[in-house]
C-alpha cells in the first residue's frame, strides 16, 4: 500500500464547482470593455477586476452580495494615466484598496459600501516614487498601512500609507525585472523572484539577502514563489526544456530542493494559491482550464497531489477569497474567482461531510482584520503573528472603516537652535520673530479647522451609509 494512501489526509476527497449562472459576474459593455486582467483581487465585502478603459488605468469594483449582469453605466475607479498593472485589498480593512499602475504610481483608494453614482477618481494618497512602471503590490500581513511595491526598476518601496512616507528603499538586490514578492507570515522576510533566475529570502529592515538560490527552476520563463506554513518556499518554474515544474525548498538549505516535481508543457505561468490553514496550494494558470491542487506535510513526497478541478472554458486569470470570507456552514475550504473575457465565475471547493455541526478540524482560527503592529513598531525590529479569529458563527465584515492618512507637515519639524549664519541673534528683527509666530498660529488653527471637517464629512459619510443600507 501506497504512503499517501496510508496518510489519509482529510482533504483527500477536494470536489470543486462551478457556481451557477445567475452568480456570477457578467459584463454586457461589449464594445467598451473586457476584463483585462491576469487575476482578480477580492475580499469578503468586494471584488476588483482590472478593465480595459481606453488606454486609461481603470478597474471595477463589485458588492459581493449583487451578482448576475453588470450595468454598462455602472462606476469604475478610475485615476492613473496608464494601464492599471495591480490591485491589492487591505488586509486590515476592506473598503482600501490598492493600485499599481504603468505610470509609474501607486495610489490608494477608498471604496464606500454603498454603489456610487459616477466614477471614482480622486484617491485617498498618491505614492510616487517609482522611476518605471509599478507591477506588484503586496501589503503586509501584520503591520498597519504598510504596502510593499515593486517596479520595472527593480526597486522594491515599502511605504507607511498612514503618513505617505517611504519607510525602506530596497534598490541594489534585483539585477532585473522582479516576477513576485511574497511577505511571510509575520512580515519579517521577503520571498522574491527575479529575471536573473535568482530566489532571494531578504530581510527588508536590514535591507540585506539572508539567503538566495540560482536556477531554483532551470528554464528562462517567470519564476513563483510564497512561503509555506513551516517557513518552507513553494515555488513554481518551468524546467530548461520549458516543462512547467513545482518544487519546496528550506531556507536554511538552498543546496538541495525538498522537493521537485514536473508538471506538463503547457506555456502558462503557475499561479500558486497557499492556504496556510489547511496547507494547500493550489495552482492555477493563464490559459488553463483547470486548478490542480497539493496538500504541503512533512512526510515524504511533501508535496502530495489531491485533485483537479477541470472546465471546459480556459481561464484569463483567477482570484482566491481570504479565509474569512467563507462559507462555513458548507464546509467550503477555498473559493476562486475565473476570469473570462466578459464573465466572472465563482469556484466553490469543498470538503464533504455528512454533518451540520461546525468543522473545526477543516476551519482553525484564522487571521482576523484586525493588524497585531503598527507601522513604526515594524520598522523599529518588532515582530508578530497575525490576530486570529474564530469562524464558528462565520465571519460578518465590519461596517465601513474609513483610512485616515496623515502627512508629516515640515513646519512641524523646528530648525536647531543656533546662531545664524547670516547674522547673529541679536541683529534679528524683532518684526520677524512676532511674523513667524503669527503664521504658526494661523497654521496650528486651520490644521484644527481641517481636523473638525473631516469629522464632520466621516459623521455625513455614515449616515448615507446608513440611509442606503436602510433603502436596499
Amino acid at each position: 500500500m501506497s504512503r499517501r494512501v496510508v496518510r489519509q489526509s482529510k482533504f483527500r476527497h477536494v470536489f470543486g464547482q462551478a457556481a451557477k449562472a445567475d452568480q456570477s459576474y457578467e459584463d454586457i459593455r461589449v464594445s467598451k470593455v473586457t476584463w483585462d486582467s491576469s487575476f482578480c483581487a477580492v475580499n469578503p465585502k468586494f471584488l476588483a477586476i482590472i478593465v480595459e478603459a481606453g488606454g486609461g488605468g481603470a478597474f471595477i469594483v463589485l458588492p459581493l452580495a449583487k451578482t448576475g449582469r453588470v450595468d454598462k453605466n455602472y462606476p469604475l475607479v478610475t485615476g492613473h494615466t496608464a494601464p492599471v498593472l495591480d490591485i491589492d485589498w487591505c488586509p486590515h480593512n476592506d473598503n482600501v484598496i490598492a493600485s499599481a499602475s504603468d505610470d509609474t504610481t501607486v495610489m490608494v483608494w477608498q471604496i464606500p459600501d454603498y454603489t456610487p453614482m459616477r466614477n471614482i477618481t480622486e484617491p485617498i494618497l498618491t505614492l510616487e516614487g517609482h522611476s518605471k512602471r509599478v507591477g506588484i503590490l503586496c501589503w503586509h500581513p501584520t503591520a498597519r498601512n504598510v504596502l510593499l511595491s515593486a517596479g520595472g526598476d527593480n526597486v522594491i518601496l515599502i511605504w507607511n500609507v498612514g503618513t505617505g512616507e517611504v519607510l525602506l528603499s530596497l534598490d541594489d538586490m534585483h539585477p532585473d525585472v522582479i516576477h513576485s514578492v511574497c511577505w511571510n507570515s509575520n512580515g519579517s522576510r521577503l520571498a522574491t523572484t527575479c529575471k536573473d533566475k535568482t530566489l532571494r529570502i531578504i530581510d527588508p529592515r536590514k535591507g540585506e539577502v539572508v539567503a538566495e538560490r540560482f536556477a531554483a527552476h532551470e528554464g528562462m520563463r517567470p519564476m513563483r514563489a510564497v512561503f509555506t506554513r513551516q517557513g518552507h518556499i513553494f515555488t513554481t518554474g518551468f524546467t530548461r526544456m520549458s516543462q512547467r515544474e513545482l518544487g519546496l525548498w528550506d531556507p536554511n538549505n538552498f543546496e538541495e530542493p525538498v522537493a521537485l516535481q514536473e508538471m506538463d508543457t503547457s506555456n502558462g505561468v503557475l499561479l500558486p494559491f497557499y492556504d496556510p490553514d489547511s496547507s494547500i496550494v493550489y495552482l492555477c494558470g493563464k490559459g488553463d482550464s483547470s486548478i490542480r491542487y497539493f496538500e504541503i506535510t512533512d512526510e515524504p513526497p511533501f508535496v502530495h497531489y489531491l485533485n483537479t478541478f477541470s472546465s471546459k472554458e480556459p481561464q484569463r486569470g483567477m482570484g482566491f477569497m481570504p479565509k474569512r470570507g467563507l462559507d462555513v456552514s458548507k464546509c467550503e475550504i477555498a473559493r476562486f474567482y475565473k476570469l473570462h473575457e466578459r464573465k466572472c465565475e465563482p469556484i466553490i471547493m469543498t470538503v464533504p461531510r455528512k454533518s451540520d455541526l461546525f468543522q473545526d478540524d477543516l476551519y482553525p482560527d484564522t487571521p482576523g482584520p484586525e493588524p497585531a503592529l503598527e507601522a513604526d513598531e515594524w520598522l523599529s525590529g518588532q515582530d508578530a503573528e497575525p490576530l486570529l479569529i474564530s469562524l464558528r458563527d462565520g465571519y460578518v465584515p465590519p461596517k465601513h472603516r474609513e483610512l485616515r492618512v496623515t502627512k508629516r507637515n515640515i513646519l512641524d519639524v523646528r530648525p536647531p537652535a543656533g546662531p545664524r549664519r547670516s547674522q547673529s541673534a541679536s541683529d534679528a528683527p524683532l518684526t520677524q520673530q512676532h511674523t513667524l509666530e503669527t503664521l504658526l498660529e494661523e497654521i496650528k488653527a486651520l490644521r484644527e479647522q481641517v481636523q473638525a471637517q473631516e469629522q464632520r464629512i466621516t459623521a455625513l459619510e455614515n449616515m448615507l451609509c446608513e440611509l442606503v443600507d436602510g433603502t436596499d
